[in-house]
């Protein structure tokens, strides 16, 4: 078949050349050409990359890992377009305006949503004022100007997907669009998002680390091949869409993708058990000098924090569910024990600005609706703050990133004596939690134990 329709993804990171992009490289392997993926980025980011994969048309190595440390290699084609980066973003404006454009994805992690604890678009964030203004520092800003130009070259319909760790993320993007288009006064524009474009719901699962040098080393070993571009990950790999596209799509179930009316028991399953886990073994592997997520899962003690966590409290609030939960947490858990993966503490404790009040505090929430006192998962705001903490006094062995932080402000609120009181009255982390004097009695408490037992390490949890 030939090549015709586009799949434009916004995001030149490691997960969507893992994830996307080879779910349609397998679907071209069967002699499915008739889509491709134009890929591009808002920002400059990831422009050595977009060079690298130019230089190389597009194609890169993609290294998979088992836990069993059995590695197989395969070169990923479906990247046919690099839209190259400027500061209009041009290419991305010019491709996505295309009628044969038919999907527009995006990987810009939950920061880059810049969504309040209510699901509201914060529009006090700079980034979020300067898009209103004309600049494009966001995903709403890069997207305005892209879909003026579609609009404006006679309409096309396109299906809008993000593939983040956001909750609802399709629902929620659009509301966080549609919100800032209101603030922006562009009408006409929003009137043609409502009519021409979907925003599926989609969760997403890979392992994906950053690349490191070792990656290409063990690619020219294995392939021959002198690759700038190549990537790794686990072999698990996992996508569930809601089947919502407006203008067409890959037939994406043939290559096991799930397509469902609904993606929201996997969805919660994901994001609480998976990626809400995750960050909580990395803050307590880096305040216990780990610098990689296997080697803090498999200490005893931190597998068991995250265990609890699972067991006692979020299985309690997605029961029922479809999924085995049970059976979820300790393949999860096993995923994060994989000693050949290597995935870093700092990337997967990153933007916990946003995690917290996206993953973690639903079932700090929920919990206590049941009449119980959700101990176990106030173990990972606790772990949070402490890690904050040593932000704040610039101990931490790697620079943290998060897409949320305002450094002035959180240096001030860190260097006052009731840090710890501040951090738990924030709404944005906790909503009305902040208020609730029982969450600040166990925040306390929680803090406490986690401080004695970083003190003694071997002895996590024997008071938590």
């Amino acid at each position: 078949m030939t090549t015709n329709l586009v799949w434009m993804h916004i995001g030149a990171g490691s997960f969507h050349r893992a994830h996307q992009a080879w779910y349609l490289h397998k679907l071209r392997e069967q002699g499915d050409e008739s889509w491709s993926i134009a890929l591009g980025n808002i920002r400059n980011d990831a422009a050595a990359l977009l060079n690298q994969l130019q230089a190389q048309n597009g194609e890169y190595v993609l290294e998979t890992v088992t836990p069993e440390g059995e590695r197989a290699y395969e070169t990923i084609t479906s990247l046919r377009k690099i839209l190259p980066w400027d500061s209009d973003i041009s290419a991305l404006v010019a491709q996505g305006a295309e009628a044969h454009t038919r999907v527009i994805s995006f990987t810009v992690t939950e920061a880059g949503y810049y969504l309040t604890p209510e699901h509201e678009l914060d529009l006090a964030q700079p980034d979020v004022q300067a898009d209103i203004h004309g600049e494009i520092r966001t995903l709403y800003g890069a997207l305005t100007r892209i879909l003026q130009q579609r609009m404006a070259s006679g309409g096309a319909a396109v299906t809008l997907l993000s593939c983040d760790n956001l909750r609802h993320n399709g629902e929620r993007f659009r509301h966080g669009f549609l919100s800032f288009l209101a603030a922006k006064g562009d009408m006409a524009l929003a009137a043609w998002v409502r009519d021409n474009t979907t925003s599926p719901d989609t969760m997403v699962d890979r392992i994906t680390p950053r690349p490191t040098s070792d990656v290409a080393e063990r690619v020219r070993a294995a392939t021959g091949k002198e690759d700038g571009a190549a990537v790794m990950a686990e072999s698990f790999i996992q996508w569930v869409i809601e089947d919502n596209f407006i203008a067409g799509r890959p037939a994406l179930e043939r290559v096991g993708v799930e397509l469902v009316d609904t993606v929201l028991p996997w969805e919660e399953a994901k994001i609480r058990i998976l990626n809400a886990t995750h960050a909580a073994i990395a803050w307590a592997g880096t305040l216990t000098g780990l610098n990689y997520i296997d080697d803090s899962t498999r200490q005893p003690a931190i597998y068991q924090l995250a265990h609890d966590y699972i067991t006692q409290d979020v299985i309690p609030s997605l029961t029922p569910s479809p999924l085995d939960l049970a059976d979820y947490r300790d393949v999860v858990l096993a995923r994060f024990s994989n000693p050949y993966i290597k995935d870093t503490n700092q990337r997967v404790g990153a933007d916990g600005l946003s995690k917290i009040p996206g993953m973690v505090t639903p079932t700090l929430r929920e919990t206590w609706q049941r009449g119980v006192e959700p101990a176990a998962t106030a173990v990972l705001p606790a772990l949070f703050f402490l890690f904050l903490q040593r932000w704040a006094a610039d101990d931490l062995p790697y620079t943290y990133q998060d897409g949320a932080l305002q450094a002035e402000a959180l240096h001030q609120q860190f260097a006052a004596a009731d840090a710890l009181d501040v951090f738990i009255r924030d709404k944005a982390l906790f909503a009305e939690l902040a208020d609730d004097a029982a969450f600040h009695t166990l925040m306390h408490r929680t803090v406490a134990d986690l401080q004695r037992w970083l003190k003694q390490p071997e002895q996590m949890l024997a008071a938590v």
